[in-house]
């Protein structure tokens, strides 16, 4: 008996042993399951993780999507001029602008704004290209958007030949006729007075510190541009590009550029007059010199719009005069506004996609 009782107590021993060691493996489980699931939901103050890192990464996707396929195409002719002068260097005699030999090699005025001479130049270009095209195109049309990229670069080329010839006969110094002049910087000067143009009253962040509205871009980045090339003289030769594409694009989108809707040319409105590149006080002073190109080239573009019947009894039909050219950039205002709200939705649906994602891959 006295054995049995002994044997009892051993095996109640064992047995509490055994439900000790049970629990504790059991809690040791528990323990890495917890540890396990507040790796993949977060805990505290920084919870859900993996949803706040789809958010950035579909914000982002939307950032660098939409780009059209002319811009994209565009911007493999700019890439591909780069690589081919970085690889074949006596390239640039045959493609970029050179004043000297410009007669014999008339092409230059077509070659020359689609070089870039620096790998620096040609990612500004590009990325210039996608963003600001995506933003223009739809409102302008494709075919309207490439015309205005080609007459913008040709017309540039022309007037920095003449300005290079002009300033040869004045200083006599050769330099002005056997540097190669190339690069897309004039086209996309010309990008920001069409965003003058649409959208002139939007505030712009410039590096999170300084707002500006969209019409001073234009003056800014010219001001910007001779500043900098008083204490970096080799910027300097930028200067005839930037400023004859600036005016000729301001030109173009004033008296040439075709309205898709009515068949019109220009935009005649006072918001988008010569000297609103100018501040106020100086416009009494520009009025006078602006409004002798505008009997020029006004007069031509009235012309052209009254042969093809736009008039009546002398008076100009509805969209030749200013209020529809201020109806034109309301609509154009609205229509960029409309594409950076669907672009806002599309990066809010694919935040949410990749959330449910996530969660159903942890769950």
């Amino acid at each position: 008996m006295k054995r049995m009782r002994e044997f009892d107590s051993a095996t109640a021993q064992a047995t509490v042993l055994s439900s000790t060691l049970q629990n504790k493996t059991n809690l040791k489980d528990s323990q890495a399951e917890k540890q396990k699931q507040i790796q993949i939901t977060g805990d505290g103050d920084d919870r859900n993780p993996p949803a706040m890192s789809s958010q950035a990464l579909a914000g982002g996707a939307s950032f660098f999507s939409g780009f059209t396929r002319l811009c994209k195409g565009l911007s493999v002719v700019l890439v591909g001029g780069c690589a081919a002068v970085q690889i074949f260097p006596n390239a640039v005699n045959y493609l970029a602008l050179i004043p000297a030999r410009t007669i014999p090699f008339a092409w230059n005025l077509i070659t020359a704004g689609y070089i870039e001479q620096s790998v620096f130049g040609a990612v500004i270009g590009t990325l210039g290209l996608l963003f600001i095209g995506k933003l223009l195109e739809p409102i302008w049309g494709s075919r309207e958007f490439l015309k205005f990229v080609f007459v913008v670069n040709f017309l540039t080329s022309i007037c920095v030949f003449i300005t290079a010839i002009a300033l040869y006969y004045i200083t006599r110094n050769e330099n002005y006729l056997y540097t190669p002049l190339s690069g897309f910087h004039g086209v996309l000067s010309g990008f920001l007075v069409g965003i003058k143009q649409i959208v002139p009253d939007q505030e712009l962040s410039l590096f999170s510190l300084l707002k500006i509205k969209a019409k001073w871009m234009p003056s800014l980045m010219l001001l910007m541009s001779i500043a900098i090339s008083c204490f970096i003289p080799e910027s300097a030769t930028y200067l005839p590009t930037l400023i004859s594409g600036t005016y000729i694009s301001w030109v173009y989108l004033r008296y040439l550029q075709r309205n898709p809707e009515t068949s019109l040319r220009g935009d005649p409105s006072d918001e988008f007059a010569f000297s609103t590149f100018f501040p106020a006080f100086l416009r009494p002073v520009i009025d006078p010199i602006a409004m002798v190109l505008d009997r020029m080239l006004c007069g031509r573009s009235e012309t052209s719009n009254d042969a093809k019947g736009y008039t009546v009894g002398g008076s100009p039909l509805p969209g030749s005069d200013p209020i529809e050219a201020s109806r034109r950039r309301e609509r154009g205002a609205r229509a960029l506004e409309e594409r950076l709200a669907a672009e806002s939705l599309s990066a809010e649906g694919s935040a949410e996609d990749l959330s449910h994602k996530d969660a159903a891959e942890s769950v």
